[in-house]
């Protein structure tokens, strides 16, 4: 099963309320340019075709001009004005070319020749062929600049990391938060990884308890036996397997294992189960070991039986990931003397493990070891079977 990322959809510009779709378009363009003001002439309502109104800072040496008479004092001087911008927002879901083409005609004309430049921005998305139109009718109009933002565009500048205040005003979304609430669970993941490396690195193939941390009832089971064992008590002694990248894994099961010469065909012991602890390390379980070392006798008079190159383990490990460790205690307790690792609390069904397994499938040659995959389908019998029991019922029982 994959793990489903976290992302985030697609922004609403179209759900905006008109004005407010103006001001946020008005606070993305304060620094687009240098502004003496910035109207929002929409407001008012009988704005003209402007939506918000933009007189541009013209600074000496950005306007080249010739003088009529070079022998004039104070030549070559330029005396400037302020660009003037318009600005128009349409909180349209589609603007069609032709639609586009008759929002420019409808700025007025005395307006139009004393304009630089055009900004215009849609909630929705623009074809090439508008925006192809659109550069060509603002030429033809004589504006010296013009910029059409449709949907992606305004997304492009809210995500950007100086706008994230935009971003949270209007739509409730902090990337800057995000990536520090990441920080500190990566963080913490990590803290928790070097801990286990450095606690229960000599603990492995041994018994470990892991503890539901809300359960108080701890060390005493509940006293009704007739619940399943994890409601009596959120807490079991497992066998660490070791620290892998999505978190610490446990042995839940291990059998002796047959593999095929062609590497594919397989069968395991399902009457017996070297994952479980010995009651000297879980005083808790309900496991008969006298039951189990039958078991375990019988199937090991059939292991033994078969060429060493085709003995194989077959193992099932659950995983539990650092996010759900809340804390390791490397000497245990009066009850344990084991490490004991805290989590959150259980889940009914899988504990504070993950919803996958991890299984290997492996011949016992420590320099020819071979490895295959624990398809059902290829299963063959080599062992008896345990009449009444699944692979989904053992790890219920155990998990």
């Amino acid at each position: 099963m994959s793990t489903p990322t976290r992302t985030i959809g697609p922004l609403h510009l179209e759900d905006l309320e008109p004005h407010r779709f103006e001001d946020m378009v008005r606070q993305l363009i304060y620094d687009f340019r240098d502004w003496r003001a910035l109207e929002a002439t929409g407001r008012s309502g009988a704005d003209g075709g402007f939506d918000a109104r933009g007189f541009e800072i013209v600074r000496e040496g950005d306007v080249e001009t010739e003088p009529e008479n070079p022998d004039d004092e104070g030549a070559g001087i330029a005396k400037t004005e302020d660009r003037v911008w318009l600005v128009q927002c349409k909180r349209e879901k589609s603007i069609p070319p032709k639609k586009l083409i008759g929002y420019l005609a409808d700025i007025p004309e005395a307006e139009r020749a004393h304009l630089y430049g055009i900004i215009f921005v849609a909630a929705c998305d623009f074809s090439k062929t508008a925006r192809d139109a659109f550069r060509s009718r603002t030429r033809e109009l004589g504006f010296s600049e013009v910029y059409l933002w449709g949907k992606g565009e305004v997304e492009d500048m809210l995500f950007q990391p100086k706008n994230d205040n935009l971003l949270f005003a209007y739509f409730g979304i902090s990337l800057q938060t995000r990536r520090r609430a990441l920080r500190t669970e990566v963080r913490s993941r990590l803290a928790t990884k070097r801990k286990a490396l450095r606690t229960l690195s000599e603990h492995e193939h041994q018994g470990v308890l892991v503890r539901d941390a809300s359960d108080y009832r701890y060390p005493y089971l509940d006293s009704d036996k007739d619940k399943h064992r994890m409601e009596r008590g959120r807490w079991k002694v497992m066998n660490y397997a070791g620290c892998f990248h999505d978190g610490l894994h446990f042995a839940l099961r291990r059998h002796f294992a047959f593999i095929d010469d062609d590497g594919e065909h397989w069968d395991y012991s399902e009457t017996m189960n070297d994952a479980i602890p010995h009651s000297h390390f879980d005083p808790w379980s309900e496991d008969s070991e006298e039951k189990e070392s039958e078991a375990r006798g019988a199937a090991y008079e059939i292991w033994n039986g078969i060429p060493e190159a085709n003995r194989a383990w077959f193992e099932v490990f659950l995983v539990l990931p650092f996010e759900n460790i809340l804390d390791i205690d490397e000497k245990g307790d009066e009850y344990r003397e084991i490490p004991h690792v805290y989590t959150v609390e259980f889940h009914p069904s899988k504990g504070p493990f993950r919803e996958y397994s991890s299984q290997t499938l492996k011949t016992i040659g420590r320099f020819d070891a071979r490895s295959a995959r624990a398809s059902e389908g290829k299963r063959v019998e080599k062992f008896p079977r345990r009449k009444g029991t699944d692979v989904e019922e053992e790890e219920g029982k155990h998990g």
